[in-house]
């Protein structure tokens, strides 16, 4: 086989990418059992979800803008390695802290979203950027819906320790095989990183992300949860600042206000909004007893089965948006997958006394899902300077997930909000969680209207490394930061 078979690089790439992917989703099925097991608080179990989420929301963008100056391939197989021993420690924790420590150092593994899209740009044809970027979305939004269903029949057949055995040894075999058959790209950023904005990104992120997470029990009126909203804000001003000064920022904050760039991730903090907080209730809902005058009394296993029309179709979408971004551009694809969304959650508000109106509205959402997935991520990459691909397709991922935590929080308000005697949420709670959720994709589909077309139907800026780059290129980044 030849030493730099695309073909086996993608394989590398969406294996890493799928594996962290469904390790953001695959835990959280299993939550209860994991309290039983380890003995401990469902307060304290639920900071296995938080310290996965902010510890991705840092490292994405951070080693994004690494995997820029020194080198994707090598920043790949370090993350790879990392996640790999994240992996180990969580299938061999003693008690719930070595656990939390461990699904930090798991959320290493967000930075192979920019790491992947980036190797992509730099070493496929330009003709096959736009469809291999769709290929790995769709196995990155694959990957998350994987989790959801594979939890259960895991934990059932063998132990909630094997969520993390098994991606032990996929992990172990992706490294083996990366280090001999992803290529190195010669495409380098220049300068260094800026330690001081990196630091302060991850310090407005922490700020903002875990009251949005913690608010239920905290209370949105505590001192905690008001403090750290303000100091987020604060900390993000002073970011923005240190970004503009910097002579090699982190984040270069021209790029950010690319037209293109700011638009589409508008749309994926709306469309994230409702995308991972539909994740999060959904199976609460399904998993609810009749007696409370909705829900199905379902299974861990049997509510993931309900989201299984939800992995096929996003899969299936995802593969199409490749096929279909060329002829007739990213933009009706995002637009059209945010309409989807919010079809499908209007829906479910109104349409969920059976099984399978809640099975037919999962598949709608998913085709949804699939295609504004590969959009986003095209729309980004073709916007871009190569040498910027790492860092700005880890914000738009991290936007996402800043959206997802904002869903989230505020389904949890409506849906936790008024309590049946039993201590079970009232179906109007769900109801208008989904509508809302519903309005939040609508709202993503509106945004997605405000991204500029792309000329001849394409997207640029997918030329190779080594490449010239394209005229216009280096004028719009320049036009941005006098604007």
């Amino acid at each position: 086989m030849p030493r730099k078979s695309t073909r086996l690089t993608f394989s590398v790439l969406a294996t890493g990418a799928g594996v962290f992917a469904m390790l953001q989703s695959l835990i959280a099925p299993a939550l209860p059992t994991v309290q039983h097991a380890l003995h401990t608080s469902q307060s304290t179990a639920t900071w296995v979800m938080t310290a996965y989420l902010l510890s991705a929301s840092v490292f994405t963008p951070i080693l994004g803008r690494v995997g820029d100056l020194i080198g994707k391939k090598r920043t790949l197989v370090a993350v790879l390695l990392v996640v790999l021993l994240g992996c180990l420690l969580a299938a061999l924790a003693p008690n719930i802290g070595v656990l939390i420590v461990a699904r930090v150092v798991q959320g290493v593994g967000g930075a192979l979203f920019p790491l992947s899209f980036g190797i992509i740009r730099d070493e496929f044809a330009p003709s096959r950027v736009p469809g291999s970027i769709s290929n790995l979305s769709a196995v990155i939004a694959a990957g998350g819906g994987v989790g959801i269903v594979a939890a259960g029949p895991i934990v059932s057949a063998l132990d909630y320790r094997w969520l993390f055995w098994i991606p032990v040894g996929v992990v172990a075999a992706t490294v083996l095989i990366a280090l001999r058959y992803v290529p190195e790209s010669a495409n380098r950023a220049e300068g260094g990183v800026s330690w001081l904005g990196a630091g302060l990104l991850s310090a407005w992120l922490v700020a903002l992300l875990l009251p949005l997470s913690q608010a239920a029990k905290w209370g949105w009126g505590s001192g905690k949860a008001i403090g750290l909203f303000v100091a987020a804000a604060v900390l993000f001003a002073v970011w923005l600042l240190a970004e503009a000064r910097s002579r090699t920022p982190l984040i270069d904050l021209r790029v950010m206000r690319l037209p293109a760039v700011w638009t589409t991730n508008v749309a994926a903090l709306l469309f994230g909004a409702g995308m991972y907080a539909l994740w999060s209730f959904l199976p609460g809902f399904v998993q609810t007893p009749g007696s409370a005058g909705y829900g199905f009394g379902a299974s861990v296993t049997a509510s993931g089965l309900l989201m299984l029309p939800m992995l096929v179709a996003m899969f299936v979408s995802g593969i199409l948006s490749g096929r279909l971004e060329p002829v007739i551009g990213a933009k009706p694809l995002l637009t059209t997958g945010a309409a989807l969304g919010a079809l499908a959650l209007g829906f479910l508000a109104l349409w969920h006394a059976a099984q399978w109106q809640v099975a037919v509205v999962s598949g709608l959402f998913g085709l949804g899902i699939g295609l504004a997935f590969a959009s986003m991520a095209n729309l980004i990459v073709g916007s871009v300077p190569a040498d910027q691909t790492g860092a700005a397709t880890g914000m738009n991922a991290n936007i996402r997930t800043i959206g997802g935590s904002i869903g989230a929080a505020l389904t949890g308000v409506l849906v936790t909000g008024r309590l049946q005697a039993s201590g079970l949420p009232y179906e109007s709670g769900y109801t208008h969680g989904f509508a809302l959720l519903a309005v939040l994709c609508l709202a993503a589909a509106l945004a997605a209207l405000l991204v500029p077309t792309a000329r001849s139907g394409r997207l640029t800026g997918t030329a190779r490394a080594g490449d010239a780059p394209a005229p216009a290129e280096p004028q719009a980044v320049a036009s941005a930061g006098r604007g």
